[in-house]
């Protein structure tokens, strides 16, 4: 038996009151090196963690003031921990070309390390731990969105300290336009 339209339109009325949640961004990309011809969407300085054709999701969704960034790899070093955070800069040659990271209440003095701004509360921080097969996810919300044209990247450090690098060196970088 048919549903009548006027069921059908006072079903749907309460989801138009419902505020709009912008499409998520996703970015999915294999890693390459910063000298690649064509500069790539995501870069590996460290071969040994996170290897050239290795893969990266960044998934961003914004919705009512809050901002959840997922992140998921394939392909990376197994059994690692790689804590990742928003930055401020594009990935580049140099690691350091992403910049700091991002705080969505800056730090006026940089580097930042006053723990009132370098904390998770302040920044975007999570921490992917691969299994065996060099596979992890790993997902966090903050109760703010980004400052339209303050952060572009989301860097994975060495986490545990590996092959004589520090625990946090940047490893790879990926472009996100956040």
């Amino acid at each position: 038996m048919p549903v009548p339209f006027s069921s059908l339109t006072t079903a749907l009325v309460p989801l138009a009151l419902l505020p709009s949640a912008a499409a998520p961004t996703v970015v999915a990309a294999d890693f390459d090196p910063a000298s690649a011809f064509v500069p790539p969407a995501a870069v590996s300085y460290a071969q040994d963690l996170v290897p050239y054709g290795s893969q990266v999701r960044v998934t961003v969704v914004r919705s009512a003031g809050r901002t959840t960034v997922a992140v998921a790899l394939a392909g990376v070093a197994p059994e690692h921990l790689f804590p990742a955070h928003v930055h401020t800069g594009r990935c580049g040659a140099d690691p350091a070309a992403s910049g700091p990271h991002y705080q969505h209440l800056a730090d006026p003095v940089q580097p930042s390390t006053d723990p009132a701004f370098a904390n998770g509360r302040n920044e975007l921080r999570t921490e992917v731990r691969t299994d065996s097969t060099g596979a992890g996810r790993a997902r966090t919300t903050v109760d703010w969105e980004f400052r339209p044209g303050s952060a572009h990247s989301v860097v994975l450090h060495a986490g545990e300290a590996a092959a004589g690098r520090a625990a946090g060196d940047r490893v790879a970088c990926v472009n996100v336009d956040f």
